[in-house]
């Protein structure tokens, strides 16, 4: 009597910590359920406890079973199958499948990206002092992290990627001036959520800031309590692999090469056949692959790519078709600060930049060099993202934004002009 009451007890328990584990960080489970975010928080806070009263459990469950003949074999081996399964297929997932490269990546040269990435594939890229790294979204879809020990140009910066979101961002891994310890647990609302394995905190790709520092105020966009209190975000753009071998001849392109021990090597062909399916379909309907979005915004088609910035409590986003109608520069403001937008043709890219000069911009390059000097990109764009993600997380964003506060006072009536191919990106255009 007492050995099944104990059996069951300790069984119904570990098959139940294990269905929440795999419900929450199995990824694949939010194909078919709706989970709410909360729990994927608490879960990935306390995966560890939540692992050991789960494993121990059912170890438990076995004792009373073999010393104190509680349950039926035929209970105990399903109730292990399930155990292997539930608390097996997430952990494997998560912790090998996802293993990142945040400081292992591998970057290789112009010659050597060729073979393996297409020329006209978007590629996320980052860049410090001449020195330019492109990642394209199928070699980092599976690591969703990489970086390495040299750093870009000398600064400790990785790339940050979610597939869901098709979004890259580039960041320093610090917060307040103490490293952070990334690593991919989860997603929710179609954006990557991350790990600080230091202090065991969540963070979301998109905003860059533990959950534990986030201001309670909800009044505007999620942030942090205190300002440094997050990863400082490195500008981040998108273009063409073809437009990247121009801009940067010798630049450097990250290749998740196969790896030389045949079991991860094949745990990697299935993750990554499984990624290929999924987001393939996610780029093509409308709906998401994993619907967990708590709201929806149909002033653009979800897929929509848009390039997106938060400055404050205040955001923006654009097409690549509307900027490329106001004849490929658009002057606007967001949050206290005054904004060029951006498409070079030649280099097919849409970037946006700081101008703190107080007069519009009407000529401007690929490399930010314009009418009014040098300007400096924008570090807080997410480019080429999905609408319905952004609007997911910026709800009161605005969309195709046109004149800016400063650009709006000295408004220009300059005729477009278009760049020839041949003699670079300069563009002339109206103060939109």
């Amino acid at each position: 009597m007492i050995g099944n009451i104990l059996f069951y007890a300790f069984l119904i328990v570990s098959l139940g910590i294990g269905f929440v584990y795999f419900r929450d960080l199995g990824d694949v489970s939010q194909m078919v359920l709706r989970v709410k975010r909360e729990n994927i928080l608490r879960f990935i806070r306390h995966e560890k406890l939540f692992i050991a009263i789960g494993v121990g459990s059912f170890v438990l469950a076995t004792f009373a079973h073999l010393a104190l003949g509680g349950g039926p074999l035929w209970v105990w081996l399903l109730g292990g199958l399930l155990v292997l399964v539930l608390y097996g297929f997430p952990w494997v997932w998560v912790h090998l499948g996802l293993r990142n490269q945040k400081e292992s990546a591998k970057y290789y040269g112009i010659d050597k990206g060729r073979k393996f990435v297409n020329p006209s594939a978007s590629v996320m890229v980052i860049e410090n002092g001449g020195i330019a790294r492109a990642h394209s979204d199928a070699q980092l879809m599976r690591p969703h992290l990489a970086g390495d020990a040299q750093g870009l140009g000398g600064e400790n910066v990785i790339m940050t990627y979610c597939a869901m979101a098709n979004l890259g961002q580039g960041y320093r891994p610090e917060i307040e001036g103490k490293p952070v310890d990334l690593e991919v647990l989860a997603q929710h609302g179609n954006n990557l959520i991350l790990r600080d394995n230091a202090t065991g905190e969540p963070i979301q790709q998109i905003y860059g800031f533990r959950e534990g520092d986030q201001d309670p105020n909800e009044t505007g966009p999620a942030c942090p309590v205190r300002p440094k209190a997050r990863m400082d975000a490195w500008p981040t753009f998108r273009m063409s692999f073809r437009g990247f071998q121009k801009a940067y001849p010798d630049g450097q392109v990250f290749l998740n090469m196969p790896s030389a021990n045949p079991l991860l090597r094949l745990l990697d062909l299935v993750t990554e056949t499984a990624f290929t399916g999924g987001i393939a379909k996610q780029h093509q309907e409308d709906r998401p692959v994993m619907d967990n979005m708590s709201r929806s915004d149909d002033r653009l088609l979800n897929k929509t790519y848009i390039w997106g910035v938060s400055i404050g409590n205040d955001a923006a986003c654009w097409t690549d078709d509307f900027v490329m109608e106001q004849g490929g520069i658009v002057n606007a403001g967001v949050g206290d600060r005054d904004l060029v937008v951006h498409y070079s043709p030649r280099y097919e890219s849409l970037g946006v930049w700081y101008n703190d000069t107080g007069i519009p911009v009407q000529e401007i390059d690929f490399f930010g060099k314009s009418d009014r000097g040098q300007l400096t990109r924008v570090e807080s764009l997410r480019p080429g993202m999905f609408w319905h993600v952004w609007a997911e997380f910026f709800p009161n964003t605005d969309i195709n934004r046109g004149v800016g506060v400063s650009a709006a006072q000295g408004a220009s009536d300059k005729p477009v002009q278009e760049p020839s191919s041949d003699t670079g990106d300069l563009q002339v255009g109206p103060a939109s």
